[in-house]
């Protein structure tokens, strides 16, 4: 979606203004809200942008399906429902069968390669990423939705990489902040080593 908006220094001519959407899916308990909270304060609080965070789950307080929808935008969020967003991040079989094919075509989805099977595609620029595999390497599964964010800024730029990795580091508990940068870091890693641009 674009809006257009008159250049507030007066000079007289419309500029387009930058608005993506992001959609995160999971089951609960893999911490998809938080990946969707700290995707939109980081594009807040650390890159200057607007964002609006709506979310969703099942009534389980863990394994029941659960999405984070982020708009983020250079100018206010006037319409705050994500619709076809530009790219996906989805880390369960059954988030995929909901939401694997509601995507702007050429978009971004991204998904543990572990957890989801998939059909070839090729309307959208497909990473596939074992964020969960890696975050057991690490020793702690739990920080798999860290591996996926730093996963999404080597992706995209609709929000910096020091911009997400700040506000990972601002989300956690002191105690795991080394924890989640290697986390963070190696989503990004693998990323930009495994899924070269053409």
């Amino acid at each position: 979606m674009i809006a257009v908006m008159v250049e507030p220094s007066g000079a007289g001519y419309l500029q387009r203004t930058m608005r993506q959407e992001i959609r995160f899916a999971g089951f609960g308990g893999q911490g998809i809200i938080s990946a969707g909270r700290i995707a939109g304060q980081g594009a807040v609080i650390f890159d200057g942008k607007h964002a609006v965070l709506t979310q969703s789950y099942g009534p389980e307080a863990r394994g029941g399906a659960c999405a984070a929808e982020v708009v983020v935008s250079d100018t206010s969020v006037d319409y705050p429902v994500v619709g076809t967003p530009h790219v996906a991040v989805i880390m369960s079989q059954e988030a995929y069968a909901t939401y694997g094919r509601d995507i702007q075509p050429g978009g971004t989805l991204i998904l543990d390669e572990d957890l989801v099977e998939h059909e070839p595609r090729t309307d959208v620029r497909l990473l596939l990423v074992p964020a969960t595999r890696i975050a057991e390497g690490l020793g702690r599964k739990i920080v798999a939705n860290v591996v996926i964010l730093g996963a999404l800024a080597a992706a995209v730029s609709t929000v910096s990489k020091d911009a997400l990795i700040k506000a990972v580091l601002a989300a956690v508990p002191p105690h795991t902040r080394d924890l989640n940068e290697k986390a963070f870091e190696a989503g990004y890693a693998y990323v930009k080593e495994h899924h070269r641009e053409p």
